[in-house]
């Protein structure tokens, strides 16, 4: 089993692709089938596979979940109580709990199984830039 942490700086929300890093751990680790499974150490943030050919689809992606949860200073979430860090504090964890902090994607020939216009993403949910950890693991 190999395993590696990468570090991905953010500028606010948005969808910020790292396939080729991945691609790269699994280069060095010289294993030619397994399973690379990705896993975010973070509670405002999360992770998920989308096209990477269209950039519309990440702007869509990011116009849909802004609108499914607002920040707090919009009306219709005026019940919200966990304001700590600002009104994108409660809507970044609502979003992480509907999309996944981890995946599991398959390893053939020391390549990622990924479709052609797929790739893999940290899905940011704050405004403020921040510098995300993620864990690649693979399992031979």
């Amino acid at each position: 089993m190999s395993q590696t942490m990468i570090s991905i700086s953010t500028s606010g929300q948005g969808l910020y692709e790292f396939t080729d890093t991945a691609q790269d751990f699994l280069r060095r680790t010289q294993v030619g089938e397994g399973l690379l499974t990705v896993f975010v150490r973070h509670t405002s943030c999360s992770l998920i596979i989308q096209e990477n050919a269209d950039p519309d689809v990440r702007r869509d992606l990011k116009t849909f979940f802004s609108r499914l949860v607002p920040p707090t200073t919009d009306p219709q979430m005026r019940w919200v109580t966990h304001t700590t860090e600002g009104p994108d504090d409660m809507p970044a964890h609502i979003k992480a709990a509907l999309t996944a902090t981890s995946l599991g994607v398959p390893v053939q020939d020391g390549r990622l199984m990924l479709g052609t216009w797929q790739g893999i993403y940290l899905f940011e949910h704050r405004d403020q830039p921040h510098v995300r950890q993620v864990v690649l693991h693979l399992s031979p």
